[in-house]
């Protein structure tokens, strides 16, 4: 949900703040008043792709920021894009440095635009069955989980059948080069971990004399006649004896005995070291030897004995595969066919979920439809099965909504609908529809009003008023009906304002001493009331401006 956002140089707007309510927002203006400039602004915020001529020609870039209520997030995001002259973008969310593509993930992923010329999901026709999906999801959901799960396990058997066939196909140099590793490798017979203890090992084998001679020397030292352990005990005798006159000598003492205890340890083991180490020539020249074969292997194929192993499963099972490969390949073949037999009764479940629940939904689509007397429209959905090759995780058939115009004519794709008004109504009928189950937060509806008056507007207003329940929706409107209703009102207006001149410049003519800018400002009380009478009469005439206040008392109860 969009909490606000303020725009700077965005074409004719110098500076704009809209602060939108949480359920409907209206916004009016006469036309050519800027209204475009603002759903721009609010299209960059939702990552669409920056153009440089959104700029406003005065300015060298502009800025639009947003703070917003994404999937239940308390705290917020605060998201920011600046463009440009040159048409270069830059991103913050959060204040970090961010991509436009993370952009449209954040934000663009919670805001359906449904202007008239927009590429807006409903045109989409891959987008269609996801709407149904979500308002059948009780139904649907697990036929569809169990699909994917079998789609998933098909896509793998079939992956693995052509794996061994492949292997068994392989030329014969490299069957023989498979087999030469193989023998290479089995030759040495090499273990995980073995080269890092021969490591250690061989260090201690080659360093026999020298260790021997330190273990002796430090347990000489240690407890050796006059060693460290004997002038210890001395001095903690010493001590001792005087600390009936002065205790810390007592606790001196006692620190001294502790670290005899330890220099005893450490003798001990000095001495059991130095007596285990055995020289034996030719112990050492078999683990050098054998050292030796390893490091040969793993430069090879190595760097690592790891990857030496690694290695040798992969001859191995090439080595396999082709000796073995009419086997493996009738098991794979099994495992197939079995995957396609579950694959094949999951999309046969998946296809009866959907089209139980098409008709109820459509027929629901169609309801809202009346609702916005559009002369006997509704829509249909259509269930094609696909060839097996052309099934995708969305599914084994091609789900598309199609448009009738009116009873009697034929239903065709709602891509090919040549009205954009039709096209938003449609849009609106769905999304009311589909309430609390659509994934998008904001809806921003710019011309669903077009060629709309009369009873229809006034059925418009109410199924807008309907999708502000579920929705925070955001309505660009000419019509007093809708905009009576809305929670919040914003005048988009367009004024005029003094030129600026560079420095040592005057502007000379009348005509060029004003550029034009559109503002932005938030309606109440006596001036919303002059705003929805001239909407009605062009005008604010006494009778205009009662029949305003009647519009908007009316809708407020």
């Amino acid at each position: 949900m969009i909490d606000e956002i303020h725009a700077q140089n965005v074409a004719l707007i110098r500076e704009a703040h809209l602060v939108p309510a949480r359920g409907l927002t209206v916004l009016t203006g006469e036309t050519g008043a800027g209204k475009t400039a603002l759903l721009s602004a609010l299209k960059l915020l939702c990552g669409e792709r920056a153009d440089a001529a959104y700029v406003r020609e005065d300015a060298g870039s502009l800025l639009v920021e947003g703070r917003l209520f994404c999937d239940g997030d308390l705290d917020g995001v605060v998201v920011s894009r600046k463009v440009g002259s040159d048409g270069r973008s830059r991103v913050s969310i959060n204040g970090a440095m961010a991509s436009v593509g993370e952009l449209a993930a954040r934000v663009g992923s919670t805001v359906d635009l449904c202007g008239q010329h927009e590429h807006q999901r409903l045109l989409k026709q891959q987008t269609h069955v996801g709407m149904l999906d979500a308002w059948a999801s009780e139904t649907v959901e697990p036929a569809l989980s169990a699909y994917r799960e079998a789609f998933a396990a098909a896509q793998a058997a079939a992956e693995e059948l052509a794996r061994i066939e492949e292997a068994g196909q392989a030329s014969s140099a490299k069957l023989d080069e498979a087999r030469f590793v193989l023998k290479r490798i089995d030759e040495v017979d090499p273990m995980e971990g073995e080269y890092e203890e021969l490591v250690g090992v061989l260090a201690r084998a080659e360093h026999a004399e020298a260790l021997a001679r330190a273990a002796d020397t430090a347990h000489a030292a240690l407890a050796g006649e006059s060693g460290a352990i004997d002038a210890v005990n001395v001095a903690a005798s010493a001590l001792d004896s005087m600390s009936g006159v002065d205790e810390q000598f007592g606790a001196q003492a006692e620190s001294l005995r502790e670290a005899a205890y330890v220099l005893e340890d450490v003798a001990r083991e000095a001495l059991r070291y130095r007596d285990s180490i055995e020289y034996d020539p030719e112990t050492l020249a078999e683990n050098q030897d054998r050292m030796g074969a390893l490091q040969g292997i793993m430069r090879s194929y190595g760097p690592r004995i790891e990857d030496v192993i690694a290695r040798r499963s992969e001859a191995a099972d090439l080595v396999s595969l082709v000796d073995d490969s009419a086997e493996r390949i009738r098991v794979a073949r099994k495992e197939r066919d079995r995957a396609e037999e579950a694959l094949a009764s999951a999309a046969e479940a998946l296809d009866a979920a959907r089209r139980e629940a098409a008709p109820r939904f459509a027929e629901a689509v169609s309801r809202q439809m009346a609702r916005l007397e559009m002369g006997g429209a509704s829509i249909e959905c259509s269930i094609e099965p696909l060839a097996r090759d052309q099934w995708t995780k969305a599914g084994p058939s091609r789900f598309e909504f199609l448009f009738r115009p009116a009873e009697g004519l034929s239903a065709r794709p709602l891509a090919r609908i040549a009205s954009g008004g039709e096209v938003s109504r449609v849009m609106l009928a769905i999304k009311v529809v589909l309430g609390e189950t659509d994934e998008v937060e904001t809806l921003v509806f710019d011309e669903v009003d077009a060629g709309v008056g009369g009873a229809t507007a006034v059925a418009l207003a109410s199924v807008l008023s309907d999708l502000a329940r579920t929705h925070q929706v955001i309505v660009v409107t000419h019509l007093p009906q809708v905009a009576v209703v809305g929670e919040t009102h914003y005048l988009v207006a367009k004024r005029e304002e003094p030129a600026s001149a560079g420095k040592g410049e005057e502007v000379k003519s009348t005509e060029a001493a004003f550029a034009p800018e559109t503002v932005l400002a938030l309606l109440e009380g006596e001036e919303r009331i002059a705003e929805v009478a001239r909407m009605l009469s062009g005008d604010a005439s006494e009778a205009s401006l009662a029949h305003a206040a009647e519009m908007l008392a009316r809708a407020a109860r």
